[in-house]
Protein backbone atom coordinates (compact mmCIF):
# COMPACT_ATOMS: atom_id res chain seq x y z
CA UNK A 1 0.00 0.00 0.00
CA UNK A 2 1.24 3.43 -0.91
CA UNK A 3 2.71 5.55 1.80
CA UNK A 4 2.01 9.54 1.30
CA UNK A 5 4.42 11.31 2.84
CA UNK A 6 3.83 13.09 6.34
CA UNK A 7 3.43 16.83 6.00
CA UNK A 8 7.13 18.10 8.22
CA UNK A 9 6.14 19.13 11.46
CA UNK A 10 5.81 23.13 11.91
CA UNK A 11 7.14 24.54 15.46
CA UNK A 12 5.77 27.90 16.69
CA UNK A 13 9.03 29.59 15.85
CA UNK A 14 8.33 28.40 12.30
CA UNK A 15 5.72 31.14 12.17
CA UNK A 16 5.99 34.38 10.81
CA UNK A 17 5.85 37.23 13.56
CA UNK A 18 2.89 39.17 13.72
CA UNK A 19 4.03 42.93 12.46
CA UNK A 20 4.57 45.35 15.30
CA UNK A 21 2.49 48.05 15.10
CA UNK A 22 3.99 51.49 15.63
CA UNK A 23 2.28 54.52 17.28
CA UNK A 24 2.09 58.26 18.82
CA UNK A 25 -0.20 59.35 21.22
CA UNK A 26 -1.50 62.70 21.50
CA UNK A 27 -3.00 64.14 24.29
CA UNK A 28 -2.93 67.35 26.32
CA UNK A 29 -3.03 65.17 29.22
CA UNK A 30 0.01 63.62 30.70
CA UNK A 31 -1.89 61.33 32.59
CA UNK A 32 -3.49 60.01 29.68
CA UNK A 33 -0.40 59.89 27.34
CA UNK A 34 1.51 57.91 30.39
CA UNK A 35 -1.63 55.54 31.14
CA UNK A 36 -1.33 54.79 26.73
CA UNK A 37 1.66 54.69 27.02
CA UNK A 38 1.87 51.93 29.48
CA UNK A 39 -1.29 49.89 28.18
CA UNK A 40 0.54 49.70 24.75
CA UNK A 41 4.17 49.07 26.22
CA UNK A 42 2.75 46.38 28.08
CA UNK A 43 1.56 44.67 24.90
CA UNK A 44 2.44 42.14 22.39
CA UNK A 45 3.06 43.51 18.99
CA UNK A 46 3.35 47.40 19.60
CA UNK A 47 5.82 50.06 19.85
CA UNK A 48 4.90 53.71 20.97
CA UNK A 49 7.52 55.83 19.44
CA UNK A 50 6.33 58.97 21.12
CA UNK A 51 4.21 61.89 22.20
CA UNK A 52 2.82 64.91 21.34
CA UNK A 53 0.58 67.41 23.52
CA UNK A 54 -1.35 69.18 20.94
CA UNK A 55 -2.04 69.60 17.17
CA UNK A 56 0.75 71.78 16.44
CA UNK A 57 3.54 69.47 18.32
CA UNK A 58 1.91 66.57 16.90
CA UNK A 59 2.49 67.55 13.37
CA UNK A 60 6.12 67.45 14.23
CA UNK A 61 6.71 64.49 16.17
CA UNK A 62 4.87 62.43 13.21
CA UNK A 63 6.52 63.57 10.58
CA UNK A 64 10.01 62.94 12.26
CA UNK A 65 8.60 59.61 13.26
CA UNK A 66 6.33 58.33 10.82
CA UNK A 67 3.98 55.89 13.09
CA UNK A 68 1.83 53.51 11.69
CA UNK A 69 -0.91 55.20 13.68
CA UNK A 70 -1.66 57.98 15.50
CA UNK A 71 -4.01 58.13 18.35
CA UNK A 72 -5.16 61.28 18.14
CA UNK A 73 -7.39 63.34 21.30
CA UNK A 74 -9.19 66.40 19.77
CA UNK A 75 -9.72 69.23 21.75
CA UNK A 76 -6.53 70.57 22.49
CA UNK A 77 -5.07 73.72 24.01
CA UNK A 78 -2.47 74.89 21.06
CA UNK A 79 -3.44 73.02 18.46
CA UNK A 80 -6.81 71.10 17.86
CA UNK A 81 -6.78 67.57 16.28
CA UNK A 82 -8.82 68.45 13.95
CA UNK A 83 -6.92 70.76 12.05
CA UNK A 84 -3.78 68.34 12.47
CA UNK A 85 -5.74 65.58 11.20
CA UNK A 86 -6.46 67.67 7.83
CA UNK A 87 -2.71 68.75 7.44
CA UNK A 88 -1.56 65.68 8.28
CA UNK A 89 -3.94 64.25 5.06
CA UNK A 90 -3.44 67.45 3.18
CA UNK A 91 0.76 66.63 3.21
CA UNK A 92 -0.20 62.84 2.55
CA UNK A 93 1.35 61.09 5.66
CA UNK A 94 1.86 57.39 5.35
CA UNK A 95 0.28 57.52 9.45
CA UNK A 96 -3.44 56.46 9.43
CA UNK A 97 -5.38 58.61 12.16
CA UNK A 98 -7.41 56.90 14.98
CA UNK A 99 -9.20 59.65 17.09
CA UNK A 100 -9.45 58.38 20.88
CA UNK A 101 -11.74 60.77 22.70
CA UNK A 102 -14.56 61.62 25.29
CA UNK A 103 -16.81 63.61 22.53
CA UNK A 104 -19.25 61.62 20.84
CA UNK A 105 -20.99 65.01 19.17
CA UNK A 106 -21.86 65.25 15.57
CA UNK A 107 -19.69 68.70 15.92
CA UNK A 108 -16.95 66.52 16.92
CA UNK A 109 -17.37 63.00 14.73
CA UNK A 110 -18.38 64.67 11.88
CA UNK A 111 -15.48 67.60 10.78
CA UNK A 112 -12.59 64.96 11.97
CA UNK A 113 -13.97 62.39 9.66
CA UNK A 114 -14.05 64.49 6.79
CA UNK A 115 -10.63 65.72 7.81
CA UNK A 116 -9.47 62.12 6.87
CA UNK A 117 -9.50 60.00 10.33
CA UNK A 118 -9.43 56.57 9.65
CA UNK A 119 -11.00 55.57 12.94
CA UNK A 120 -13.04 57.13 15.80
CA UNK A 121 -13.09 55.70 19.15
CA UNK A 122 -14.32 57.01 22.75
CA UNK A 123 -12.13 56.69 25.32
CA UNK A 124 -13.98 54.42 27.44
CA UNK A 125 -13.73 51.89 25.09
CA UNK A 126 -12.38 48.74 26.46
CA UNK A 127 -9.05 47.66 26.15
CA UNK A 128 -8.75 44.70 23.84
CA UNK A 129 -11.17 46.90 21.48
CA UNK A 130 -8.76 49.40 21.83
CA UNK A 131 -5.94 47.03 20.81
CA UNK A 132 -8.21 45.84 18.15
CA UNK A 133 -8.74 49.27 16.51
CA UNK A 134 -5.33 50.21 16.44
CA UNK A 135 -4.54 47.21 14.42
CA UNK A 136 -7.43 47.70 11.73
CA UNK A 137 -6.54 51.22 11.53
CA UNK A 138 -2.45 50.24 11.00
CA UNK A 139 -4.17 47.81 7.90
CA UNK A 140 -6.47 50.77 6.79
CA UNK A 141 -9.59 49.62 7.89
CA UNK A 142 -12.22 51.92 9.15
CA UNK A 143 -13.22 51.74 13.05
CA UNK A 144 -15.83 53.18 14.13
CA UNK A 145 -17.03 53.40 17.98
CA UNK A 146 -21.05 51.65 17.79
CA UNK A 147 -22.38 55.20 19.57
CA UNK A 148 -20.57 57.24 16.52
CA UNK A 149 -21.48 54.46 14.17
CA UNK A 150 -24.82 54.70 15.01
CA UNK A 151 -24.93 59.15 14.98
CA UNK A 152 -23.28 58.97 11.74
CA UNK A 153 -25.86 56.47 11.06
CA UNK A 154 -28.67 58.36 11.86
CA UNK A 155 -27.42 62.18 10.35
CA UNK A 156 -26.81 60.34 7.15
CA UNK A 157 -30.39 59.18 7.14
CA UNK A 158 -31.88 61.90 8.30
CA UNK A 159 -32.41 65.31 5.77
CA UNK A 160 -30.89 68.72 7.88
CA UNK A 161 -33.50 70.31 9.61
CA UNK A 162 -32.98 73.58 8.42
CA UNK A 163 -31.28 74.57 5.14
CA UNK A 164 -28.67 76.80 6.55
CA UNK A 165 -26.87 74.32 7.95
CA UNK A 166 -26.29 72.29 4.85
CA UNK A 167 -25.09 75.55 3.86
CA UNK A 168 -22.35 76.20 6.54
CA UNK A 169 -18.99 74.49 5.31
CA UNK A 170 -16.83 72.19 7.32
CA UNK A 171 -14.86 75.11 7.96
CA UNK A 172 -17.20 77.10 8.73
CA UNK A 173 -19.13 74.79 10.94
CA UNK A 174 -15.51 74.35 13.06
CA UNK A 175 -15.45 78.07 13.81
CA UNK A 176 -18.78 78.54 14.79
CA UNK A 177 -18.42 75.56 17.63
CA UNK A 178 -14.95 77.38 18.42
CA UNK A 179 -16.64 80.69 18.89
CA UNK A 180 -19.66 78.85 21.44
CA UNK A 181 -16.75 77.79 23.43
CA UNK A 182 -15.63 81.55 23.75
CA UNK A 183 -12.16 81.44 21.58
CA UNK A 184 -11.05 84.48 20.39
CA UNK A 185 -9.72 84.90 16.63
CA UNK A 186 -6.41 84.42 17.48
CA UNK A 187 -6.51 81.24 19.23
CA UNK A 188 -8.79 79.80 16.25
CA UNK A 189 -6.36 80.61 14.17
CA UNK A 190 -3.75 78.96 16.00
CA UNK A 191 -6.19 75.91 16.10
CA UNK A 192 -6.93 75.87 12.83
CA UNK A 193 -3.19 76.77 11.45
CA UNK A 194 -5.06 79.38 9.55
CA UNK A 195 -4.79 82.82 9.76
CA UNK A 196 -6.82 85.55 11.75
CA UNK A 197 -7.40 87.32 7.91
CA UNK A 198 -9.17 84.00 7.35
CA UNK A 199 -10.72 83.32 10.48
CA UNK A 200 -12.83 87.33 10.33
CA UNK A 201 -13.74 86.24 6.42
CA UNK A 202 -15.01 82.71 7.92
CA UNK A 203 -16.93 84.42 10.53
CA UNK A 204 -18.49 87.20 7.73
CA UNK A 205 -19.96 83.98 5.79
CA UNK A 206 -21.66 82.36 9.21
CA UNK A 207 -22.62 85.41 10.21
CA UNK A 208 -24.50 86.01 7.01
CA UNK A 209 -25.67 82.71 6.16
CA UNK A 210 -27.19 82.69 9.54
CA UNK A 211 -28.86 86.40 9.73
CA UNK A 212 -26.55 87.10 12.90
CA UNK A 213 -24.55 90.43 13.81
CA UNK A 214 -22.30 89.54 15.84
CA UNK A 215 -20.57 86.09 17.42
CA UNK A 216 -23.27 86.21 19.97
CA UNK A 217 -26.19 86.10 18.28
CA UNK A 218 -24.62 83.45 15.71
CA UNK A 219 -23.92 81.31 18.45
CA UNK A 220 -27.33 81.64 19.29
CA UNK A 221 -28.94 80.86 16.03
CA UNK A 222 -26.39 77.64 15.95
CA UNK A 223 -28.37 76.48 19.11
CA UNK A 224 -31.48 77.08 17.60
CA UNK A 225 -31.44 75.49 15.10
CA UNK A 226 -29.43 72.08 15.85
CA UNK A 227 -25.75 73.37 14.25
CA UNK A 228 -24.33 73.42 17.57
CA UNK A 229 -26.41 70.02 18.68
Amino acid sequence: MARHPRPPVRCDHDRAPARTVTLVVVDDHPVVRDGLRGMFTAAPGFEVLGEAADGVDALAVVGELDPDVVLMDLRMPGGGGVAAIAELTRRGARSKVLVLTTYDTDSDTLPAIEAGATGYLLKDAPREELFAAVRAAADGRSVLSPAVASRLMTRVRTPAADPAESALSAREREVLVLVARGTTNREIAAELFISEATVKTHLTHVFAKLGAKDRAAAVAVGYDRGILG
